[in-house]
């Protein structure tokens, strides 16, 4: 939305926005950590907060019920899921539902299992999620499931009816349900659903290309789309998932330190340049880790947490 367009109401541009949302949050740190702040300056610190915001390095190690808030903040966490373990999908390992819940809560402590146990379904199309997953598939199954976790919830209880509706007028039970009952309804459902959605297009296009459909390969189906990346707006085509040659120089030149020079000083000039990499694949900490880092590096006499000594 564009905030210099007259003809879009304040209340309305203040609502799709967040910025009260936001604006509620940074007072409430500010006011949590005040004591850090106060030697910077009020002003700095708004003018900060609200640029990680915008670039969307806000979201890391943040509680769930705040990664979830927002559209902007689901979307901010996928990437940041991306960015951080990307080389995983690089090197093509295949893990665990437990494993990938681990990453997540590595960057979200709070992050909810049940979530990550919907998007392995989604990813591996099954009840059954003891499989191991590639990166590049968990990580669409997850964007679809986290960035519209309501509406497919909803989406979920229809079929669920749906399927019960049929089995009672059959005398086996069926495998799906028919898709022209099913896109009806999600048509009702997006009409009257206050949360986002993909492209109608999108689901239209997929339940048009066969006689019965299941729940899940519904949604597997629908992680593939490139419309939902372009829609969402946070992560590449499939063919360009991998691709970071910024990322991949830094960590040639990390590994070409180690090969060649082991020695004691080479080996702390590579924790260096791992530090280095490490900030360029990961968003920056929220305010409050950032404004306790900064505090130490001007060299302030404070004492500091005993975690951090």
């Amino acid at each position: 939305m564009n905030r210099l367009n007259p003809t879009v109401p304040a209340d309305q541009y203040l609502a799709d926005s967040n910025v009260l949302f936001y604006l509620n949050d940074a007072v409430i740190q500010l006011l949590e950590h005040k004591e850090e702040y106060n030697q910077f300056g009020v002003i700095r610190y708004f003018a900060e907060y609200f640029s990680s915001v915008k670039n969307s390095n806000h979201v890391l190690f943040r509680e769930f019920n705040y990664i979830q808030a927002t559209p902007h903040n689901r979307a901010s966490f996928i990437r940041v899921f991306w960015k951080c373990y990307r080389q995983i999908g690089k090197s093509g390992d295949l893990l665990s539902m437990l494993e990938y819940r681990s990453l997540l809560q590595l960057l979200c402590p709070d992050f909810p299992v049940v979530l990550v146990q919907s998007a392995a379904r989604i990813a591996v199309m099954d009840d059954t999620i003891d499989c191991l997953m590639s990166f590049s598939d968990f990580l669409y199954a997850f964007q679809l499931q986290f960035y519209y976790q309501e509406f497919l919830d909803c989406v979920l209880v229809i079929y669920q009816d749906l399927l019960a509706e049929e089995n009672n007028k059959e005398e086996r039970p069926q495998d799906g349900v028919e898709p022209s009952t099913l896109v009806e309804c999600i048509d009702a459902l997006c009409d009257r659903s206050k949360h986002s959605h993909p492209p109608r297009s999108c689901m239209r296009e997929i339940l048009k290309q066969t006689d019965r459909i299941s729940y899940y390969s519904f949604l597997m189906s629908l992680a593939k789309q490139e419309a939902i990346n372009q829609t969402i707006g946070v992560l590449p085509s499939k063919a360009e998932l991998l691709i970071d040659p910024e990322m991949d120089q830094e960590l040639d030149k990390l590994i070409a330190q180690i090969v060649v020079s082991p020695s004691s000083n080479s080996s702390s000039s590579a924790v260096g340049g791992l530090k280095e990499v490490q900030k360029k694949a990961s968003p920056r900490r929220n305010i409050h880790h950032r404004r306790r880092m900064e505090v130490e590096s001007d060299g302030s006499t404070e004492e500091t947490d005993s975690s951090e000594n």
